[in-house]
This record gives structure tokens, C-alpha cells and sequence, in this order.
């Protein structure tokens, strides 16, 4: 039986690449600790390969036909988009992905309710890869990587329950339908609370934040289920929070376990609540 051999969550706010000498230095030391302590785990985890679980911004999908969930298949994975350049600011980077486990995990779960499509174009990508491929250091790690994009924003949007439960059909399928010596990371990328674009764009839900890490930490799913709706996270920042939905596909696939907290701030020049979190897997 393959297992799951890390798992991690973390905010990928744009700022904390493009503006993160604007943050006071006690809060980009929280960050740096928290990104650093992910570097380690995933260095020490000798993976197979590292799903990210991330949003797409649009950027792979039409608005009039958003697909659910969006498989990346190639081998090579190279970002960031050019589009994205001048306020990421981060340097180019190529992956290697794993293509046969991408494909079999692909197969695996397509039937499972949401959309889901595997992709043999490259994707292009945003903060969403690029922030944890750079502050988690993962090009120099040389770990294979397995973007899953999701959408998060373009109604009809895949809710908790169905992200949870495309989450535990993943974990089924990394456990049963690869080789029996896999080792799988997953890395859900998005959130914490902000509004980008719009008439909250400056201001972070700090309350809301903290209450969503304290519920992690205790790992009661059912609660975050019931209480950590999509509604919910978009009253705290609608456009935007909703990429928490990326850590719920983490918990399905996972199950029912408390986590770490690495740390969290507020950074109002980052637009962004920003924190991260490690089950123990």
C-alpha cells in the first residue's frame, strides 16, 4: 500500500514574494520559520512525488466552463506564466513532474463526482505554484511535482463537502492504485482571508483566520465541515478565502487527525492573512 508521507498547507498571498520586505521583520521571520520547516519535512519525506493542491486563477479555465479540478500530466512542469512576472518577482524555475503517478491518480478519481481533467499542455501558473515552489525551495529539493488546480472562484463552485470527498477519493487512490512502495506528499496551497479586487481588498479577517487554524489543530472534521463552509469563508473575504478549499481536499485524503500550527500573521501590506500548518501523517 502507498502512503502519504507528508502533508502540508500554506498560505500563497502574491506579497510574500513581490513584497515581503514590506512586512515588519518579526512577521517575515514567522513566515520564513514556517516556509523553512515545510523545506525540511519535504526534503526529509523522500517523495515519489508532491501534489499541489492549488487554485486556478482563471488562467487554465474559461469562466463560462470552469472544470472542478485540473490534473497537470506532463514532465515537465516550468512557471511562473510571463504574465505573472512583474508582481511575483520570482525567478524561473522547472520541475519535474511525474507523469504515469499524475496519470494514475488522473484516472483514479475522474469519475468521483466534481469535474475533473488531466492536462498534457503545461498550465500556467501564478502565486498559486510559484510561491511554494519558491519559498519552500522545492526547484533545489528536485522533487517531482503533481499540480492539481481547482476552482475556487467561478460559480458553481465545488463546496467543502465535495472537496473533502474528492480528497478522501485521492487518498483511496494513492493508497490502492499505486505501487506499493509510493511515497506521496500533498501541499495545499491558498488562503488565509482576503478579497482581491475588491471593496475589502486592504483588509484581512484576522478573527476569521485564527478561528480556522484553531479548528485544524483540533482536527475535528466534521466540525470544519459544518462550520468552515464556503459561505463562511467567503464573509471573510469573498474571492479569496475560498482557496482554503485546497486544505480540505488535504483533510479528506488525510482523515480525521489534528495538525501543527507553523505560525500565522496579519500583514496588511500583503493583502493577505498568511499561516501554514503540518499533519502528522
Amino acid at each position: 500500500m502507498a502512503s502519504i508521507s507528508l502533508a502540508v498547507a500554506a498560505s500563497h498571498a502574491p506579497g510574500l514574494t513581490g513584497w515581503f520586505d514590506k512586512a515588519p521583520a518579526a512577521d517575515r521571520e514567522t513566515v520564513r520559520r514556517a516556509y523553512d520547516a515545510i523545506h525540511d519535512e519535504i526534503a526529509a519525506a523522500d517523495l515519489d512525488a508532491l501534489l499541489i493542491i492549488g487554485n486556478d486563477h482563471v488562467a487554465n479555465t474559461r469562466v463560462g466552463d470552469p472544470w472542478d479540478f485540473s490534473f497537470g500530466l506532463t514532465d515537465r512542469h516550468t512557471g511562473p506564466d510571463e504574465w505573472f512576472k512583474p508582481w511575483l518577482r520570482v525567478a524561473d524555475y522547472d520541475l519535474r513532474g511525474a507523469p504515469d503517478i499524475a496519470q494514475t491518480l488522473f484516472e483514479s478519481v475522474r469519475d468521483s463526482g466534481p469535474r475533473v481533467r488531466g492536462v498534457r499542455d503545461r498550465l500556467r501558473f501564478d502565486d498559486n505554484v510559484s510561491v511554494p515552489v519558491t519559498m519552500a525551495g522545492l526547484a533545489a529539493l528536485d522533487v517531482p511535482v503533481i499540480p492539481i488546480l481547482q476552482n475556487c472562484t467561478v460559480p458553481p463552485v465545488p463546496d467543502e463537502r465535495v472537496c473533502y470527498d474528492f480528497g478522501k477519493a485521492l487518498g483511496r487512490a494513492i493508497a490502492e492504485d499505486l505501487p506499493a512502495d509510493a511515497r506521496i506528499g500533498l501541499f495545499g496551497s491558498g488562503g488565509l482571508s482576503h478579497e482581491p479586487g475588491g471593496p475589502r481588498y486592504l483588509e484581512i479577517d484576522e478573527k476569521f483566520d485564527r478561528w480556522y487554524m484553531d479548528l485544524l489543530a483540533a482536527g475535528d472534521h466534521e466540525r470544519i465541515l459544518t462550520e468552515a463552509t464556503f459561505q463562511r469563508m467567503e464573509a471573510a473575504g469573498s474571492g479569496g478565502t475560498a482557496e482554503l478549499l485546497s486544505w480540505t481536499v488535504v483533510l479528506g485524503a488525510v482523515g480525521p487527525r489534528p495538525c501543527t500550527d507553523l505560525g500565522y500573521v496579519a500583514v496588511d501590506q500583503w493583502r493577505c492573512g498568511v499561516g501554514a500548518v503540518r499533519w502528522t501523517v
